[in-house]
């Protein structure tokens, strides 16, 4: 084979070595240009990512001043604390000891009456105060007389009369003050609890991937309302129903209330993800709750049909009892519910799936004059408004 050179390329040598100057100068163009492409290949790729990191630096400043909580701009980022919780600090003394992190925990919140004291003492009882900060909401205004329970000096204790848990919740259920908590138990004060375990309770809830739940309700001794409510024998969890009857038939394929999809309002428990959503479904003017049941649903942080269910292994006793509304014996009268807008946007959201069977039974054996329940007045106030 046969070597290519300059003076074979051709016969005329002025030619030759033209050409010859030609690919010298070309061949050092070439190695010029592969050369710089790479050094300067490399400083430009160091100038962008170093132009990114500026950027997202600068990206990442905006962010902290636009997403800091308001008020807050003035103060150092450092000594900004966004969050809080329930955990008491001494009066006297140094704290640092108690500034380690909580311990995982979650939150028993209870709205109670004095009338009430024994059956709340067995519930707060059941809930080890290791694992679970408790809080009692006093609707009838009585704080002292709780004092002599061992446990009262480590709950928190918060007053205001005539007010349902719905009411404190709002107020003081804040999702930055119970961010540290993993489940908010937020309990009516009826509950027997003598078959029902808090720590295999959230076992099976993290199992089975709950994010709102309540214990199943024992059907012999219990006021049950909804079917969906009642204790399954040898189950572990129920996410639905079946009914055939009835006008609210459920079907194996049915994918929302009331076959699906909600736990009542006595016993809920919620992950800290569903709270906070929960919370801010909850309207200023919220009483009893009847209706957002079926609502909750939309805070199940995915399919309701799957992250919302009724623990039958952990069952409780829904009592039924006569609490918060009641004076002197006696429910509230007719002459206590106003007709006006506040109301309608208040109870006719609380009660519209109230079952109108307890205003109509009441009103066919006693007559309209003798009609005294407040869930039947409450209704009829909101139906005839609805109807006009």
């Amino acid at each position: 084979m046969k070597t290519l050179s300059c003076a074979s390329a051709t016969s005329d040598p002025k030619r030759g070595s033209y050409l010859c100057s030609l690919l010298i100068a070309l061949s050092l163009i070439c190695s010029i240009y592969f050369v710089g492409s790479a050094f300067f290949g490399k400083q430009y790729k160091e100038r962008l990512t170093a132009w990114g990191v500026i950027e997202a630096m600068q990206t990442s400043d905006i962010c902290k001043d636009h997403c800091r909580p308001s008020g807050s701009e003035a103060l150092p980022q450092g000594i900004v604390t966004k969050k809080s919780n329930y955990k008491m600090r001494p009066l006297w003394g140094s704290s640092l000891k108690d500034d380690n992190p909580l311990p995982s925990m979650s939150l028993l919140a209870i709205a109670v009456g004095i009338k009430q004291k024994a059956i709340v003492n067995q519930i707060v009882e059941k809930f080890p105060l290791s694992d679970f900060v408790v809080m009692l909401f006093h609707y009838d205004g009585v704080v002292d007389d709780w004092r002599d329970l061992s446990w009262s000096n480590s709950a928190i204790h918060v007053s205001a009369v005539n007010q349902t848990k719905w009411w404190f919740a709002k107020r003081f259920l804040h999702p930055d003050i119970i961010a540290e908590y993993n489940y908010i138990f937020l309990w009516d004060e009826d509950l027997g609890v003598e078959n029902f375990n808090p720590r295999r309770y959230l076992s099976i809830v993290k199992d089975e991937g709950l994010e709102v739940s309540q214990p199943a309700l024992d059907p012999s001794k219990s006021t049950v309302h909804h079917q969906i409510t009642a204790r399954i024998r040898n189950s572990i969890v129920h996410r639905k129903i079946l009914k055939f009857r009835g006008n609210s038939k459920c079907y194996g394929n049915s994918t929302s209330p009331p076959c699906t999809g909600w736990v009542e309002m006595m016993a809920p428990v919620f992950s800290k993800a569903a709270w906070q959503c929960t919370w801010y479904m909850i309207q200023n003017d919220l009483i009893h709750a009847w209706g957002l049941d079926r609502k909750l649903g939309y805070c199940a942080q995915g399919d309701w049909t799957k992250n919302v269910g009724v623990v039958d292994a952990e069952y409780i006793v829904h009592l039924g009892l006569s609490t918060l509304g009641v004076f002197n014996g006696s429910e509230v009268s007719i002459s206590y519910v106003p007709c006006d807008r506040i109301i309608v946007g208040m109870d006719c959201y609380n009660c519209l799936f109230f079952p109108a069977l307890l205003f109509v039974l009441e009103l066919i054996s006693k007559g309209w004059s003798s009609v005294t329940n407040s869930y039947a007045v409450q209704f009829y106030w909101c139906a005839t408004y609805l109807l006009h």
